[in-house]
């Protein structure tokens, strides 16, 4: 049921500069590189970048993810693809270049992702202090994690919806869960009482 949320909802990147232009003389000097993905990824599975340079030709790419360079030689056409698997949850960056030029990619976030237990707070406790600072209202976004610093965004994902809100609070205390959303964060993402949701970190 997890991956299925992922492959409904993670359509390609919308394509950066040079996607459209078509391959021309080929052996030329480049002049654009395009880069896309899938944004919304499972850690540890593997998924595929690829883009085109032009104009068309034999070239050298590297692509950056994160601390990682992927090597990839294009096609006649300037297509390119590799493969690339996300060593755990997180945000990474990623941009393409072309070797031996200052020819990049715009820069694009990839969300890799990792389930976790979840449940929701809120009623009844609206007015009390949170352990980050503030109160509880019922349009407060955030969650409540046992152990990740106070203010650190988290970004999670159910069914298609993706939010980024902080961590405001401690707990939950009960079963195995890792997170407490709030009603405005279970609302947003559309979140039953309890579940599994997709988080980065």
């Amino acid at each position: 049921m997890v991956t299925a949320g992922i492959a409904s909802a993670s359509g390609a990147v919308p394509a950066l500069s040079g996607t459209t232009a078509e391959a021309t003389a080929a052996g030329g000097p480049p002049t654009g590189i395009s880069l896309s993905a899938q944004r919304n990824v499972i850690a540890q599975h593997a998924t595929a970048f690829h883009g085109r340079v032009t104009p068309g030709g034999g070239r050298a790419v590297v692509v950056q993810v994160g601390e990682r360079r992927l090597h990839a030689h294009t096609r006649a056409d300037g297509s390119y693809e590799v493969r690339w698997r996300a060593s755990g949850s997180g945000v990474y960056g990623a941009r393409a270049s072309v070797e031996g030029s200052a020819v990049r990619s715009h820069r694009f976030r990839v969300n890799a992702y990792r389930p976790a237990e979840a449940s929701y707070y809120g009623p009844g406790l609206y007015g009390g202090g949170l352990a980050c600072g503030g109160t509880l209202s019922p349009d407060k976004l955030g969650v409540a994690n046992k152990t990740l610093p106070c203010g650190s965004r988290v970004t999670l994902r159910y069914h298609g919806k993706t939010v980024t809100v902080p961590v405001i609070d401690r707990g939950p205390y009960a079963g195995n869960r890792e997170y407490d959303l709030t009603a405005a964060t279970k609302a947003k993402l559309g979140f039953p009482s309890t579940g599994t949701v997709l988080t980065t970190r």
